[in-house]
């Protein structure tokens, strides 16, 4: 998938702005893509280009006029195509599980306070989500949901990236819960082969 397909499938909500497309973007399709809002402004302008997009400019007073970006036939098409396609298997690439993978010889304080960090992260995501999530029900259940409601994909890529990070945070408490034990382990084993206060080993046999 290219950034192109990621930002088409957010045009889908609706007109918008390149502001407002990366604030979408960034609640829509984050959770499983990735991109900053330069990149976002940057793929908007070579998609006007390709002909995907439009773009109109709308006034605005006292503040500065605004580019307002819609799919195009072409765009729909485009989206069609993709959708067609088989599905690439995503690789996993993520440093901290390197850093967790090389613990037992390094700097396992450290590594607990980025697992801690990475924990901290997936609740904030979570709890976002699941707002969001509260206000696209708007009071229905998720039956009368898929029954109604005129797009389904943008929920259940939601829920699916509500899942990851529940695990995210299942596996982080885990993890955090070992690395405080091998700690006490290792502290408790590194007194118990330090010398007593006063003299070695050797002088209180």
């Amino acid at each position: 998938m290219a950034l192109r397909d990621a930002v088409l499938a957010t045009l889908l909500e609706g007109d918008a702005s390149g502001y407002d497309l990366a604030k979408a973007f960034d609640r829509s399709v984050a959770s499983f893509w990735m991109a900053t809002p330069q990149q976002v402004y940057r793929e908007l302008d070579r998609m006007v280009d390709e002909g995907l997009i439009d773009c109109r400019v709308v006034q605005q007073d006292r503040r500065p006029n605004k580019r307002v970006f819609s799919l195009t036939e072409a765009g729909h098409d485009a989206l069609r195509a993709f959708t067609a396609e088989p599905a690439r298997t995503s690789a996993m690439r993520d440093d901290l599980m390197v850093k967790v993978q090389a613990v037992d010889d390094g700097d396992i304080e450290a590594v607990r306070g980025w697992v801690a960090q990475r924990l901290a992260l997936a609740e904030e995501k979570v709890a976002s989500w699941e707002r969001l999530r509260v206000r696209i029900l708007r009071g229905r259940d998720e039956d009368e949901f898929f029954d109604t409601a005129e797009r389904v994909g943008p929920y259940l890529t939601l829920t699916r990236g509500i899942a990851y990070e529940r695990e995210n945070i299942a596996w982080a408490q885990l993890a955090i819960r070992v690395l405080e034990r091998r700690r006490r382990l290792r502290d408790t084993s590194a007194d118990d082969a330090a010398p007593a206060f006063g003299g070695t080993r050797e002088h209180q046999r």
